[in-house]
């Protein structure tokens, strides 16, 4: 009587487990993350109101911006596969703007702010005047090297205004062209290699933000009493 009790048992039981392995399951799925839907996008470096808006059309997502903030900026091109959210920020680059969700589905967006990394900024304590000497330093030698990788951005032959906000860590998280160089290719050059900028030290927290740059014709630069960008001290660098 108790084993066939127990043998009961075990058919009557064996369903339940069934049901449970299939419950841990469906659990185990609905906790995997779904990997962001990617898609082929083609849109060309334009006024940023008409590629938000191409945007919005290609990705079905809502753009809720306000004309006078778009106004007078012009978008980086977006041609290739890309997430809805990299197509985003990729299109941004150079705007001086930053995208804020409200929702998956939906961002609007405002003046770019720089955001603050976890840990504390690692230097060693120093008289302002002498952080701020040595941290535009850096800065100059982490922008020449950008530029001189590329004849196209190579300093010397064109006037162009940017901002740089740069985070604490130093890599610049947002920039803008305030000023284009007269030259389509060689703007949408400066605003590529803008992206991939560290400086090679933490930033100083009283550093005002953004930073401007000016980059002047070698006719000009030469009347400024400022250092002069030097691509000849990278010339045979790795990565320069």
């Amino acid at each position: 009587m108790q084993r066939g009790h127990a043998k009961g048992g075990f058919v009557r039981s064996a369903p339940l487990r069934q049901a449970c392995l299939g419950l841990l399951l469906g659990l185990m799925a609905l906790g995997a993350k779904a990997e962001p839907l990617r898609m082929t996008l083609h849109i060309p470096a334009q006024d940023l109101a008409s590629a938000l808006d191409r945007f919005s059309r290609a990705t079905g997502m809502a753009v809720l911006v306000d004309s006078q903030l778009s106004r007078g900026r012009r978008s980086s091109a977006v041609d290739g596969e890309f997430t809805a959210a990299d197509a985003l920020r990729h299109m941004l680059g150079g705007s001086g703007l930053m995208a804020k969700y409200a929702r998956a589905d939906a961002f609007t967006l405002q003046v770019a702010q720089v955001e603050e990394t976890q840990g504390p900024a690692r230097y060693a304590p120093a008289a302002p005047s002498a952080v701020n000497r040595s941290y535009a330093t850096a800065v100059q030698a982490a922008i020449e090297r950008t530029l001189c990788r590329s004849p196209l951005t190579r300093p010397g032959s064109y006037r162009a205004v940017l901002q740089l906000w740069i985070g604490r860590d130093g890599v610049v998280q947002h920039h803008r062209l305030l000023t284009s160089t007269g030259d389509d290719r060689r703007d949408a050059a400066l605003v590529d290699s803008f992206q991939r900028l560290s400086i090679e030290r933490p930033t100083p927290g009283a550093l005002r933000q953004p930073v401007t740059l000016l980059l002047l014709p070698e006719t000009m630069d030469k009347k400024n009493t400022g250092k002069r960008m030097d691509c000849t001290r990278w010339e045979g660098v790795s990565g320069g």
